[in-house]
Parts: structure tokens; C-alpha cells; sequence
């Protein structure tokens, strides 16, 4: 069920997106499109404000009625409006909204004029030529979404780095809770704080004994929608919003490599396998080989350490020229939380920043 702000945010955006393809009062669709904007803004957790007893009302633009539904979407994974919404609308009209170009508005055209109710009718009239007739469209706009309706085709999913991590945060808090782990991290292209991510790699390290019970926990985790695959020490899941998240439960002494070799880039990757490989070494997810004897792979820094470079921050690696700078000790020194002094601006709850 829906727990992070992220969920509830987007609950509220798909009734204010349904409402205007219905026609419906643009104040009312406004009064959600602003609570989505609000509650996807709040640093705090909706659900722990809830069990604070805090009162939602408190919230800039938030009445009774949408703390009502706040509330509800919280308790029940579910908003009654917005089902009632689903079975007015065909069930496959929000899709169109995922083709770029394509608002709640021109959708409303499409629906009402052209009987457009999903991606291959939206397909089949752009290339048949009968959206150009539609007031505000025309020939260009026509080809346009028919360009974008190829695209999304085979187009991969991906997250704002700061949606991923309301669910990155919460199933490594879950993780690291099951007994006999010992260190939970989230790798891949978040760990680079890339600004959009397109899935998860979670490494854990545990006892032995614990590794099928980690694999266990993590593919009947409460989020989970769809298990891709479920081994002794790994698996693949898909969430209910639509991200995939992979798991690898490592031994203590390739952590360091596995954490390495999952975090990237490729390209990065690929240019510390072929340093190590003209010092006769061999990089893996498993450490750092000299013949069959493994020489460092526990730590990263040991990786670094074992091809004749200083550690390289994980928001460096994408081989744009930060392994030279290692070679010669000359990495730039990253912003961290301890550098920031004050508050840059502040403004009164009245006037919110937002004009």
C-alpha cells in the first residue's frame, strides 16, 4: 500500500489529470494538482506525521477533505475518488498521458473527439492522419506524438533520484533490521546520485544462515508487486510503483568488489579491468585476482589500492577523467552535508516561496 509522499502525491496528480480529461471545475483540479506539489515537497513522511497525531490541515492549500483523503490513502492503499474516477474513464486512458507532448488537455480532445481511449488507437489515428484536424493540433503536432508513441515503446522506465530514494531509504531500513545482516547499501546509479535512477542494486552482507532469509524478507516485503526471480543469494523484484529493485547477499571478504563492480559506471568499470589487466590482475564482483589468489576486494578502497589508485567517490565514476586524477592525487574535494552553513532564504508560511 502506498506509505511514501511520493505514492500519495501521485495518487492526487492522476485524480487532478482525470478530473480535467472529465471537464471538471479547474479549482477543484488545481486543489489537487497543489496538494501533489505539497505533499511531494514535505521533507517528513506523511504516514509518520499520521502516527504523530500531527494535524494535516496545517498544511499549505490542505483542507479537511484532502487530509480526509490523505488519511485514507495512508490506512487503505487505496483513494475511493480515484477509483471511482477509473470506472468512469476507460481504464487505459491514463497511459496516453505518459507520451510527451500529451496533457490532460489534448488527451480530453482526443477522448471526446476521436474516441481515443488507448496507445495503439492514439497510434492508429496519428498515422491514418486524423489528429491534424483537431483544433490545436495539426500536422506537426501529429507527427510529433507519433514519434513519441515509437519512443515510449522502448523507452525504460526511470525515477527522479529523490522519488527513489523515499523506497531505496525504506527497504534498506527493512533489510538491515532481519537478523545475521551486517551492512545493507543501495549501489548502482543511485549510489552515483545520478538525477534519475531506472532500478535498484542492493548488496548485503550476512551470516551464512541468514542469506535465504534475507532473500526470503525481501521478496514478501510489503511494496513488492511482482517477483522476477528468487535464488539462495539474490533476487529480482519489481515494486508497486513500477521500480525494479535486484538483490545480492555477498561474503564479507568480496563486499568491497561486489560494491565496486554493481555501482558503475560501465564505463568506469571497464577502464579499472583493463588497468588491473596490464598489471596481470583480474577484477570481478568477487575481488581482486592475481592468477587464483585473491589480493584485496574486502574494501573498495583496497580495489583503488591494488591498480595503483587512490579511492574515487562513487558521484565520480563515469570515466570523464577522474581515474587520471587519482593516478596523480588530484580528485576534487566533494560538497558534504558539514559544508553547508544557514539558510540560504527563508520566507513566511503566507507567501511559501511559491511566487
Amino acid at each position: 500500500m502506498p506509505k511514501h509522499n511520493a505514492d500519495i502525491a501521485a495518487v492526487f496528480e492522476e485524480i487532478a489529470d482525470l478530473l480535467e480529461i472529465q471537464g471538471a471545475n479547474p479549482f477543484r483540479i488545481r486543489a489537487y494538482r497543489n496538494a501533489a506539489r505539497v505533499v511531494g515537497e514535505l521533507s517528513q513522511e506523511i504516514s509518520r506525521l499520521l502516527e504523530k497525531g500531527e494535524d494535516l490541515t496545517e498544511l499549505p492549500g490542505i483542507g479537511d477533505d484532502l487530509a480526509g483523503k490523505i488519511k485514507e490513502i495512508v490506512d487503505s492503499g487505496h483513494c475511493s475518488l480515484l477509483d471511482r474516477l477509473h470506472t468512469e474513464l476507460p481504464p487505459a486512458i491514463t497511459e496516453l498521458l505518459k507520451i510527451p507532448g500529451l496533457g490532460p488537455k489534448r488527451v480530453k480532445a482526443l477522448y471526446h473527439d476521436l474516441d481515443v481511449q488507448t496507445l495503439e488507437q492514439l497510434y492508429r489515428a496519428a498515422r491514418d492522419g486524423r489528429i491534424r484536424a483537431l483544433p490545436g493540433f495539426g500536422e506537426k503536432t501529429e507527427n510529433n506524438i507519433l514519434q513519441a508513441i515509437e519512443a515510449h515503446a522502448n523507452q525504460t522506465q526511470r525515477f527522479k533520484l529523490t522519488i527513489a530514494a523515499q523506497y531505496a531509504e525504506a527497504l534498506e531500513k527493512f533489510l538491515a533490521a532481519i537478523s545475521g545482516v551486517l551492512k545493507v547499501t543501495v549501489a548502482g546509479s543511485y549510489r552515483r546520485m545520478r538525477e534519475t535512477v531506472g532500478d535498484l542494486d542492493i548488496l548485503v552482507t550476512a551470516s551464512v544462515a541468514a542469506a535465504s532469509q534475507v532473500v526470503q524478507g525481501f521478496t514478501t516485503y510489503d511494496e513488492v508487486a511482482e517477483i522476477l526471480s528468487a535464488g539462495t543469494t539474490r533476487a529480482s523484484v519489481i515494486l508497486k510503483c513500477g521500480l525494479q529493485v535486484d538483490l545480492r547477499v555477498v561474503e564479507e571478504e568480496s563486499y568491497g568488489a561486489a560494491l565496486h563492480y554493481f555501482t558503475g559506471s560501465k564505463s568506469h568499470n571497464i577502464a579499472i579491468r583493463r588497468i588491473a589487466q596490464k598489471s596481470g590482475l583480474k577484477i570481478n564482483e568477487y575481488g581482486v585476482f592475481r592468477d587464483k589468489t585473491r589480493i584485496a576486494g574486502e574494501t573498495e578502497a583496497s580495489v583503488y589500492a591494488a591498480v595503483g589508485l587512490s579511492y574515487i567517490p562513487p558521484e565520480l565514476r563515469e570515466n570523464r577523467g577522474e581515474i587520471a586524477m587519482a593516478r596523480t592525487g588530484k580528485l576534487p574535494r566533494l560538497v558534504e552535508q558539514a559544508d553547508l552553513r544557514g539558510d540560504l532564504h527563508v520566507h513566511t508560511k503566507a507567501t511559501d516561496g511559491h511566487n
